[in-house]
Order: structure tokens, then sequence, then C-alpha cells
């Protein structure tokens, strides 16, 4: 018998989280048995945080449910010859140490996967960020080499990964973050031009000044469209993946209106979700993991130790404390 720890979603998020929202419970597992569907035990071993748990929280969950979110997990126990014990896989089980599966809802690791490579990436840069970063890039910025692309929270999971693919791709990369450690991050990971938002006198001169002949692609993480827009040069292209800025908003912001540098500029701005490559997802992973093996795609990982740690984890990533990847390590 196996005793599982969960943190429920105690309470509706109003404005910002807080670790009062949630509840850490303990739920006792069935033992497996032969024949049921009911064939798999796994422990997880790393679980992400991500800004997009904030939103659908309130659209998908009930209070009392278990938070939201993936992991990486290890099979423990198997009646399922599919699955051996040791195998790692992705699921997306929650916040839990423990779980049940039929397996139909687990995804293998590569089986290309090398030893060298920390398993936590399959929640990041060789998981649904990287991923975000590869098919906005290509599918939805349409990026051309050549061209000069702006990506902000260019030091998260996603943006670090955009600059990177971007400069691979043969662009002129401009990225901006809110802390001079994160900006110094940047540099060093490749980008051309890397500067403070939160210190810079001026957005706008900033964004004149790392590229004055404009930008051809714009991927937004955040929210400063309004700004940036006004940058593009004519036939831009702005994919926006994010909005985490507004996440803990109680009432809607008002911002300015775009249609006249959209009108003006001929613009293209796409919201896109990563699951709409589903079917590519092989081919995503496959050439992200590449990339990183050779050195022309680096990483970095916030990792917070603990179960019990995981709403301080989360409310971290959101206030922007972590460093690329955010994740827990149970």
């Amino acid at each position: 018998m196996v005793i599982a720890k969960a943190w429920v979603l105690q309470k509706h998020f109003d404005g910002f989280p807080k670790t009062s929202d949630f509840d850490l419970k303990k739920i006792e597992l069935p033992i497996l048995k032969d024949g049921g569907e009911q064939k798999l035990l796994l422990e997880s071993v790393f679980l992400s945080v991500d800004p997009y748990m904030r939103p659908y929280s309130r659209r998908d969950m009930k209070e009392g449910d278990i938070m939201i979110g993936t992991q990486v997990a290890r099979i423990v126990e198997s009646k399922n010859p599919a699955f051996t014990v040791g195998a790692f896989v992705m699921a997306n089980r929650g916040w839990r140490t423990h779980f049940i599966s039929d397996g139909k809802d687990l995804q293998l690791l590569p089986s290309n996967w090398p030893e060298s490579l920390p398993k936590s990436l399959a929640l990041g840069t060789l998981g649904l960020p990287g991923l975000t970063a590869y098919f906005g890039l290509l599918e939805v910025c349409k990026m051309k080499p050549g061209e000069t692309v702006l990506v902000n929270a260019a030091a998260g999971a996603v943006g670090s990964v955009v600059g990177q693919l971007a400069k691979i791709g043969g662009s002129k990369v401009v990225g901006s973050a809110g802390s001079d450690d994160k900006v110094s991050y940047l540099k060093k990971i490749g980008f051309d031009e890397a500067f403070n938002y939160k210190t810079v006198k001026s957005l706008d001169e900033a964004l004149r000044k790392a590229s004055p002949d404009g930008y051809d692609c714009f991927f937004d993480n955040v929210k400063f469209a309004s700004v940036a827009i006004n940058q593009m040069k004519k036939y831009g292209r702005i994919a926006v993946c994010g909005a985490i800025s507004q996440c803990n908003d109680s009432v809607p912001q008002k911002g300015p209106y775009v249609q006249i540098p959209m009108l003006f500029k001929e613009l293209q701005m796409e919201g896109f979700i990563v699951t709409r490559w589903n079917s590519r997802r092989e081919e995503g992973l496959q050439a992200l993991l590449k990339w990183v093996v050779e050195g022309k795609v680096k990483y970095h990982e916030q990792v917070t130790e603990g179960f019990e740690n995981m709403p301080m984890a989360f409310i971290g990533m959101l206030k922007g404390e972590n460093l690329g990847k955010a994740v827990v390590k149970v």
C-alpha cells in the first residue's frame, strides 16, 4: 500500500496566489491487481510549475481538485509489458508524489535520451516550453535568416529557447528580462542585445537602441506589445504565447488600441497554444534534442528541492524569480 501526497486547490486565486490557497492531502492508493486496468504505479521525480496553471486553474478546476501540472515520473511497479520498472515517462497528473495509470496517458522519454542529460529537461527545453519556442518561432513567426527577432521574458523557459533557435536560424536576437543577472545570462547564451525592462528609462528608447531598423518578428511571452508594436517593420509577425504579467489581475487591464500600427504596417499577430502541433511533437523533440546535445541550445533550470515546497516554487515563478525553467525535485 502506498500513501501519496497531493497538493489541492483549497481556494481559487484572488489576485496573486498565496500559500493558504493550497492544502496538502494524503491519498491511499490501491494495490495493483493482475488483469485490471490499473497496471502501473509511478512516483513523481520532477514536477513542473508554469504560468498557464494560474488561468487554467480558474477555467478547469474546482476547489478541492488536485492542482494541475505535468511531471517526469519513474515506474516503480508494472503489470503492463509496454512499460518496464525503472523507466521514466512524462505524465499530466498534477501535483502528486505517486499515482496509478493504465499507461494510456503516459509518454516515454525519447529512446535516444543521453544519460548525461537531466530527466527534468523533459519539462522544459525538451518539453512543452521548448516545443512552444520551436513551433511558435518557425510556424507562427515564420522567421527567416537575416531577420531581427525580439523576445520578452527572454530568460524564462520559453524565451531563452526562442532566442537560441533564432540564432541557429541566422537571425539577430534582442531580448528583455527583469533583472541584470538575467540580462547577463541572455548575453552568455548568444543574444545579440539584451536589456532590463525594469530599469530602462524608456522601453520605447531601449527597443529602438537595440535595433534601430526595427523588428521582423516579436515573440511575446508577457505583455508589452503595445510598445513593441510601434517598433515592428512592415509586414512584421507577432507570436503571442503568454501574458504572465496579467495572470494575477483581479480586474482586466485596459491597454492602448493597436489597430493603427497593425493597419499601417500590415502586421500579423497570432495567439497560439503548442498543442496545435501535437502530431509533430516527435519532430520538434528530436530537433531540440539534437541541438542540446551539440551544445547549440543551452539550458538553465531553477530547481526547488522538496514536494512540500511546490506552492512556493509556483508563486516564485509567477514573480519572475526563476532563471530558465522552474521545476521541483521531489
